[in-house]
């Protein structure tokens, strides 16, 4: 070798040392460099983000996802796909509940039950892909549906009680220190002991890097697989239980959508979907990337609709920066300077360091600076869903009044998701908000948050739905009881006393479901010759009670009317009895949303109880003000309801 080329190579040394190593020591850690990016600009747009309370609340709202994405691991490492983590954390919760709450079984043996069942369902999933031949995607798609059904026929589609000793799980040690963070770690150390430590382990990359040469050189495919979709089983029960202690109840519908998650946080972390590549580290850093952001957003009061466009485009750029640091590690490296090299390694513990410091020092300064003076006021408003035309006309209502009187209203959207809600009452909490406005998506669910916001000493005003067993200032709602009795007495009115009807129910749990639902039965009492041949719930949905009215009357063809618990359900209900609505069948909502008044005009809808969502969010609103300024006020505020007819459609409208 010539002077020349020996000294270019100790300049390109040199260079690599220097500038090349960060760029490499960058590349090397794309989750681990989007995530603290993430923590240093969340924390420079919002003075609440970097405090220590809110930072706890990070790592719990991150626990469930992060459990789950553990399991998902294993499964994505094998080149395998699971897609029914989330019906099947549903579906152990519920086993638990429903095992020691009505059958009476001891504790212990009750969560026994739950993770038997998520183990079951897991080698269920393995041996119809390993010995049934079907694709991961098919066969995890229908157990998807399985464990949902089977979690809504045993809670009958309604909320049911978690055992208060478990229900300590979703509580802190020492009044400060999650049970849920606590947890995850554990489970996250197994994964990685699993992974780097075990014949399992690493059988699971000889799968997924060549499945043909694994069975090739000896190892038994089949089995292993059965094993690996049962872990993914049992973490899933874990996340289940845990998310149920958390909400205190198993949420039949709970975890919807936890999937995805799961399989983005894995992703994420810098595991291929082709197999053979993926560890703990990287998951954990994925769910942390994921529940930063949401809490990051809902503390920047970024709306809740852009919410989802932002997180995609963050998960995007997350794994694309993930692809230029596997091209970049493509060309290999020299024996103690490449990924894993001790001078590599010394790096990371570097770089740990150093963000650990940034991270801490940011922290005390935002704990220091957090305490000032009282500003301007501020209002979180948490919706149970915005796909709703009462709820979005609601919102509305208390933007306008929100404006009109100059304070500040944060609006996010659950998508009737229980514990997303429980997750958004708590930034609310550390977010520093001077009253909260919560609309429940499970009324039972919300107590735990809500009880949250009452240690912070934060007012919270219930909108349309009540809070159980949590304290609230006052209750803003509908006369929903009175407006059930009003419907019974306007249909069977319509039905001349007699005739054969079928009820749509709403959202399991919810207190207005339970009122309306009250309300009309004691009011058609009063009509002994009508008779409720079926009833079923449609979830305030409007598409769910197309499909529930067009199955009802395939077993009663022949029903003279229809009460829905709210508009949405019964324009769906009108879909589906086609020219019978308004003509041999009468149909009667509950709301008068925009959409319901134009059908009783239309004559397809016979009548709407109608509220007054806007003025209901206009009144959420006063009452929160009030209450942010300690001011008096009623525990109950009732805004009137009113039966809408084609007699008086025209002043509605």
């Amino acid at each position: 070798m010539t002077p020349a080329s020996t000294e270019t190579l100790k300049n390109d040394k040199s260079t690599a040392k220097s500038g090349g190593g960060l760029l490499r020591l960058l590349l090397d850690n794309g989750a681990l460099t989007a995530l603290v990016v993430l923590v240093v600009v969340m924390s420079l747009l919002s003075g609440d983000f970097l405090t220590t309370t809110n930072l706890l609340n990070v790592g719990v709202q991150a626990a469930v996802t992060a459990i789950l994405a553990f399991g998902v691991t294993f499964v994505i490492v094998s080149a395998g796909i699971d897609l029914s983590v989330g019906s099947v954390a549903a579906l152990s919760a519920t086993v638990l509940a429903w095992a020691a709450t009505n059958e009476g079984v001891p504790v212990p043996i009750a969560v026994l039950l739950a993770v038997v069942t998520g183990l079951a369902c897991g080698f269920v999933n393995g041996a119809l892909i390993a010995y049934g031949k079907l694709p991961p995607f098919i066969a995890t798609l229908a157990m998807l549906s399985v464990g949902r059904g089977l979690s809504l026929v045993i809670s009958q589609g309604s909320p049911i009680p978690f055992p208060d000793s478990v229900s300590r799980l979703g509580d802190t040690l020492g009044g400060w220190l999650p049970v849920p963070v606590i947890v995850m770690v554990v489970v996250g150390v197994v994964t990685a002991v699993v992974l780097g430590r075990t014949f399992i382990g690493r059988s699971m990359y000889a799968i997924g890097g060549n499945e043909e040469a694994a069975r090739l050189s000896g190892l038994r495919v089949q089995r292993q697989k059965l094993v690996i979709y049962g872990l993914s089983g049992l973490f899933a029960a874990v996340a289940g239980i845990v998310l149920a202690s958390r909400l205190s109840s198993a949420q039949p519908q709970a975890a919807q959508g936890y999937e995805l998650d799961a399989i983005a946080a894995v992703v994420i972390g810098g595991a291929s979907l082709a197999g053979g590549v993926g560890k703990a580290s990287g998951t954990f850093i994925g769910a942390l990337i994921l529940a930063v952001l949401r809490n990051g957003l809902n503390l920047l009061s970024v709306s809740a609709f852009w919410q989802q466009v932002v997180i995609g485009v963050v998960i995007a750029l997350a794994v694309l920066l993930d692809t230029v640091r596997r091209k970049a590690g493509a060309t290999p490296t020299a024996a103690g300077t490449g990924a894993g090299g001790p001078r590599q390694k010394a790096q990371y513990v570097i770089a740990a360091v150093v963000a650990a410091a940034i991270v801490g020092g940011l922290a005390l300064w935002n704990n220091g600076t957090s305490s000032g003076g009282k500003k301007d006021l501020r209002i979180g408003m948490a919706v149970s869903t915005l796909n709703n035309p009462f709820f979005t006309e609601m919102r509305a209502g208390a933007q306008a009044e929100a404006e009109k009187e100059g304070v500040k209203l944060t609006v996010t959207d659950a998508q009737n998701d229980a514990s997303q809600q429980a997750n958004q009452l708590q930034n609310f909490a550390s977010g520093g908000m001077s009253a909260v406005i919560v609309n429940p998506v499970d009324s039972d669910a919300v107590g735990p948050a809500v009880r949250g916001a009452n240690k912070a000493d934060i007012p919270v005003v219930a909108a349309d739905r009540g809070v159980n067993k949590a304290k609230t200032t006052t209750l803003v709602a509908s006369d929903n009881v009175a407006g059930g009795r009003q419907a019974a007495r306007t249909l069977a009115g319509k039905l001349g006393g007699k005739g054969e009807i079928v009820i749509l129910q709403g959202q399991a749990g919810t207190s207005a479901s339970r009122e309306r639902g009250a309300g009309f039965a004691a009011g058609i009492k009063e009509f002994p010759g009508i008779k409720v041949v079926a009833k079923q719930p449609a979830d305030f949905d409007r598409t769910k009670g197309l499909d529930v009215m067009t199955n009802l009357l395939q077993s009663h063809p022949d029903i003279d009317g229809v009460f829905a618990e709210n508009d949405e359900m019964a324009l769906g209900a009108v879909k589906a009895l086609g020219a019978k609505a308004g003509k041999s069948v009468d149909v009667v909502g509950f709301d008068g949303t925009p959409d319901g008044i134009e059908a009783v005009e239309a004559g397809t809808l016979y009548a709407s109880v109608a509220q007054q969502p806007r003025e209901l969010g206009k009144m959420a609103v006063q009452n929160a003000i009030e209450a942010a300024q300690d001011e008096k006020i009623p525990s109950a505020v009732k805004v009137p309801v009113k039966v809408v007819t084609s007699k008086n459609v025209a002043a509605f409208k």
